[in-house]
């Protein structure tokens, strides 16, 4: 099947976290990095092989294609590093739908969402990705709701969402329950007339030429 989408996503899990409502075989995701080396000394890091064999048992059950940047630890990520690795990246895809992590408090998604909102500036080298959205993260719907302006949603099937996210065993947390999950694919739901949705803000939407 054909790859319309791209996901950027700063770390794994993040594309399902944001986008697990909507991912199957015509998405691609990126991931910035996979590596906790650096985390704080007091928590122990996930191994690196463990974080894969998730994210293997995940993209297989929703059915996206993957490439992962190995080298980038982990919140030790520099904006200026991503800016040719996305445009090229971007250029390669060719995507119809490009869906950027809202920047929110985490240093690495912001590093993310700045150097993709610069490697999709209109220019000559680049390809124009018409349609441009911010998927939420957990953590900031409750920590400051009002910084993403939500105009976009689709209906999903928040069992499939659940049931891929319980698939990073490592990384479920209680500040990004399953239950908070479905609470929040419900009011996006009810906001938009159906029972469960994901939403999303939209930075450029541009039809094509006729």
């Amino acid at each position: 099947m054909t790859i319309k989408n791209l996901v950027i996503a700063p770390h794994v899990d993040d594309e399902v976290l944001g986008c697990g409502g909507i991912l199957d075989e015509t998405f691609f995701v990126y991931f910035c990095g996979i590596d906790e080396g650096k985390l704080r000394k007091d928590k122990d890091a996930t191994p690196v092989q463990e974080r894969f064999e998730e994210l293997k048992k995940v993209s297989g059950f929703l059915g996206f294609k993957w490439e992962c940047n190995e080298k980038t630890k982990v919140n030790n990520y520099v904006e200026q590093e991503f800016i040719d690795i996305f445009e090229d990246l971007i250029n390669r895809i060719k995507p119809e739908k490009i869906f950027l992590p809202h920047p929110g408090y985490n240093q690495d998604h912001r590093a993310v969402f700045n150097a993709s909102f610069i490697a999709l500036r209109p220019h000559d080298i680049n390809f124009f990705v018409r349609k441009v959205l911010v998927y939420e993260a957990a953590h900031d719907v409750i920590w400051n709701p009002q910084s993403i302006q939500i105009n976009y949603a689709i209906p999903i099937d928040i069992e499939r969402k659940i049931k891929a996210y319980e698939l990073y065993k490592s990384q479920v947390r209680g500040m990004r329950s399953p239950q908070l999950l479905r609470e929040i694919a419900a009011v996006r739901g009810a906001a938009s007339n159906c029972k469960y949705a994901e939403a999303f803000e939209i930075l450029r939407w541009c039809e094509d030429a006729r």
